[in-house]
């Protein structure tokens, strides 16, 4: 290796728009994976997953979404054998390919999750970085407004398992089927269509002038878009939530989801902090994806209905309100020694402790034991064990509180006791 070479320096950063995650952001990862599969498991849904890698195809064939994906959103190549390859942007076309391939054999109504990594190639900012984790939840086999109903339900009750109360968000409901009504009715092409569909996603971003006047361009009345004439189905759905005494859920017809596949009721869970005034996440029903595939059924694929809820948002909602974890280390007791000589007593105790089910970490006593306590405080790890002639001449060890200095004496024989009660 040349001179030249050596002397060049990696940068430590990592790729603009993804993250490294350090023991206390893989600690909130797995205290967000945790709480979710409790309450969808709860609710009868089973875990699944797939490989990172898709053929480009499934995401830019006819029905599965517009060409913006993969020519704009998704990182692509070629591989060694010519074949156009993704990394996968979001879940659900990679599903349906899955239910597809085996709809003979699956058993439905289905309810499947999962929580992948996506990856988009967007501007980071904000609540959007370019991967992340993502549950998805998706119930296959049927048509019933009971199970879009459901799905409403678990992204509630997983709303409220992180701690938010009722006044925190909202679920705000609209509906595809009828804005396709509302398109047929005023005879829309498809590009206007389109634009009608791009007019209601940016209604909160534009002033109510600017939207006015795009209906009118559009040549559809302001009042069949009102909030106050929801069409039946949602009507059903608002009255399935009133019956069972949930009040965050509202109609409004600009949630309209910005993939193509979606043919029936959408919605979206918006965080009411001021500081913080956005889609958290949100789905909804596409009853045609699974037809994209040869293995689909001759009645036009399976019905389908579900969400994906992203870590990047929920960790900001989170954060705005307080709610996040302190890190607490899985490391119970930190195990110095007043010499080197001692590590292996050390390593003896330790594997004592570990057995009867003490989390423990070892100083090799390579450091004075001064700075062996202050890395055992740098690593947040709350009680200290020191091994010295003494403590091993006794049995008896000095178990410290990192945090509050306090001492206890404990036997030797009597420590793993003492650790599993805490």
């Amino acid at each position: 290796m040349s001179k030249n070479r050596i002397s060049e320096k990696l940068s430590t950063e990592p790729y603009k728009g993804v993250r490294d995650f350090y023991p206390e952001d893989q600690q909130f990862l797995t205290y967000l994976f945790s709480t979710i599969r409790g309450v969808v498991e709860r609710a009868g849904y089973v875990e699944y997953h797939a490989s990172v890698l898709e053929p480009a195809e499934l995401y830019t064939s006819k029905g599965a979404d517009n060409a913006e994906i993969i020519n704009e959103q998704s990182y692509t190549f070629v591989d060694r054998g010519g074949r156009q390859v993704a990394l996968r942007p979001e879940m659900t076309p990679t599903v349906a390919r899955m239910v597809a391939a085996r709809r003979r054999e699956l058993a439905f109504p289905l309810r499947l999750y999962s929580l992948p990594n996506l990856f988009r190639y967007e501007r980071p900012q904000r609540g959007r970085l370019r991967e992340h984790w993502q549950l998805n939840v998706d119930l296959f086999g049927s048509r019933s407004p009971l199970a879009d109903a459901e799905i409403i339900m678990v992204a509630y009750e997983l709303m409220r398992a992180f701690g938010a109360s009722e006044s925190d968000f909202v679920v705000k409901v609209g509906s595809r089927a009828y804005i396709d009504h509302v398109a047929q009715e005023n005879a829309l092409s498809e590009e206007q269509t389109k634009k009608l569909l791009g007019l209601l996603d940016k209604k909160q971003k534009i002033s109510e002038h600017d939207f006015s006047v795009g209906l009118r361009e559009l040549g559809v009345s302001e009042s069949v878009l009102s909030p106050e004439n929801p069409p039946p189905e949602v009507v059903e759905l608002l009255k399935y939530f009133g019956d069972a005494g949930v009040g965050t859920v509202v109609y409004d017809p600009s949630v309209v989801r910005g993939f193509a596949y979606y043919t029936g009721m959408v919605f979206e869970v918006f965080d009411t902090h001021p500081d913080n005034t956005r889609a958290l996440f949100g789905g909804g029903r596409y009853d045609n994806l699974t037809a994209l595939f040869e293995d689909a059924s001759p009645e036009g694929g399976v019905p389908g209905v579900g969400f994906g809820m992203g870590d990047v948002t929920i960790r900001d909602f989170l954060a705005v309100r307080g709610l996040l974890q302190p890190y607490v280390p899985p490391t119970a007791v930190y195990i110095a020694v007043t010499s080197p000589d001692l590590a292996v007593e050390a390593q003896a105790l330790a594997g004592t402790l570990r057995r009867e089910g003490v989390n423990v970490a070892v100083d090799f006593g390579e450091k004075k034991l001064g700075d062996q306590i202050k890395t055992a405080a740098k690593h947040k790890i709350p009680r200290l064990i020191v091994v010295g002639e003494n403590e091993l001449a006794t049995g008896v060890f000095s178990i410290k509180n990192l945090e509050t200095g306090a001492e206890e004496q404990v036997p030797q024989e009597e420590l793993s006791r003492y650790f599993n009660t805490l």
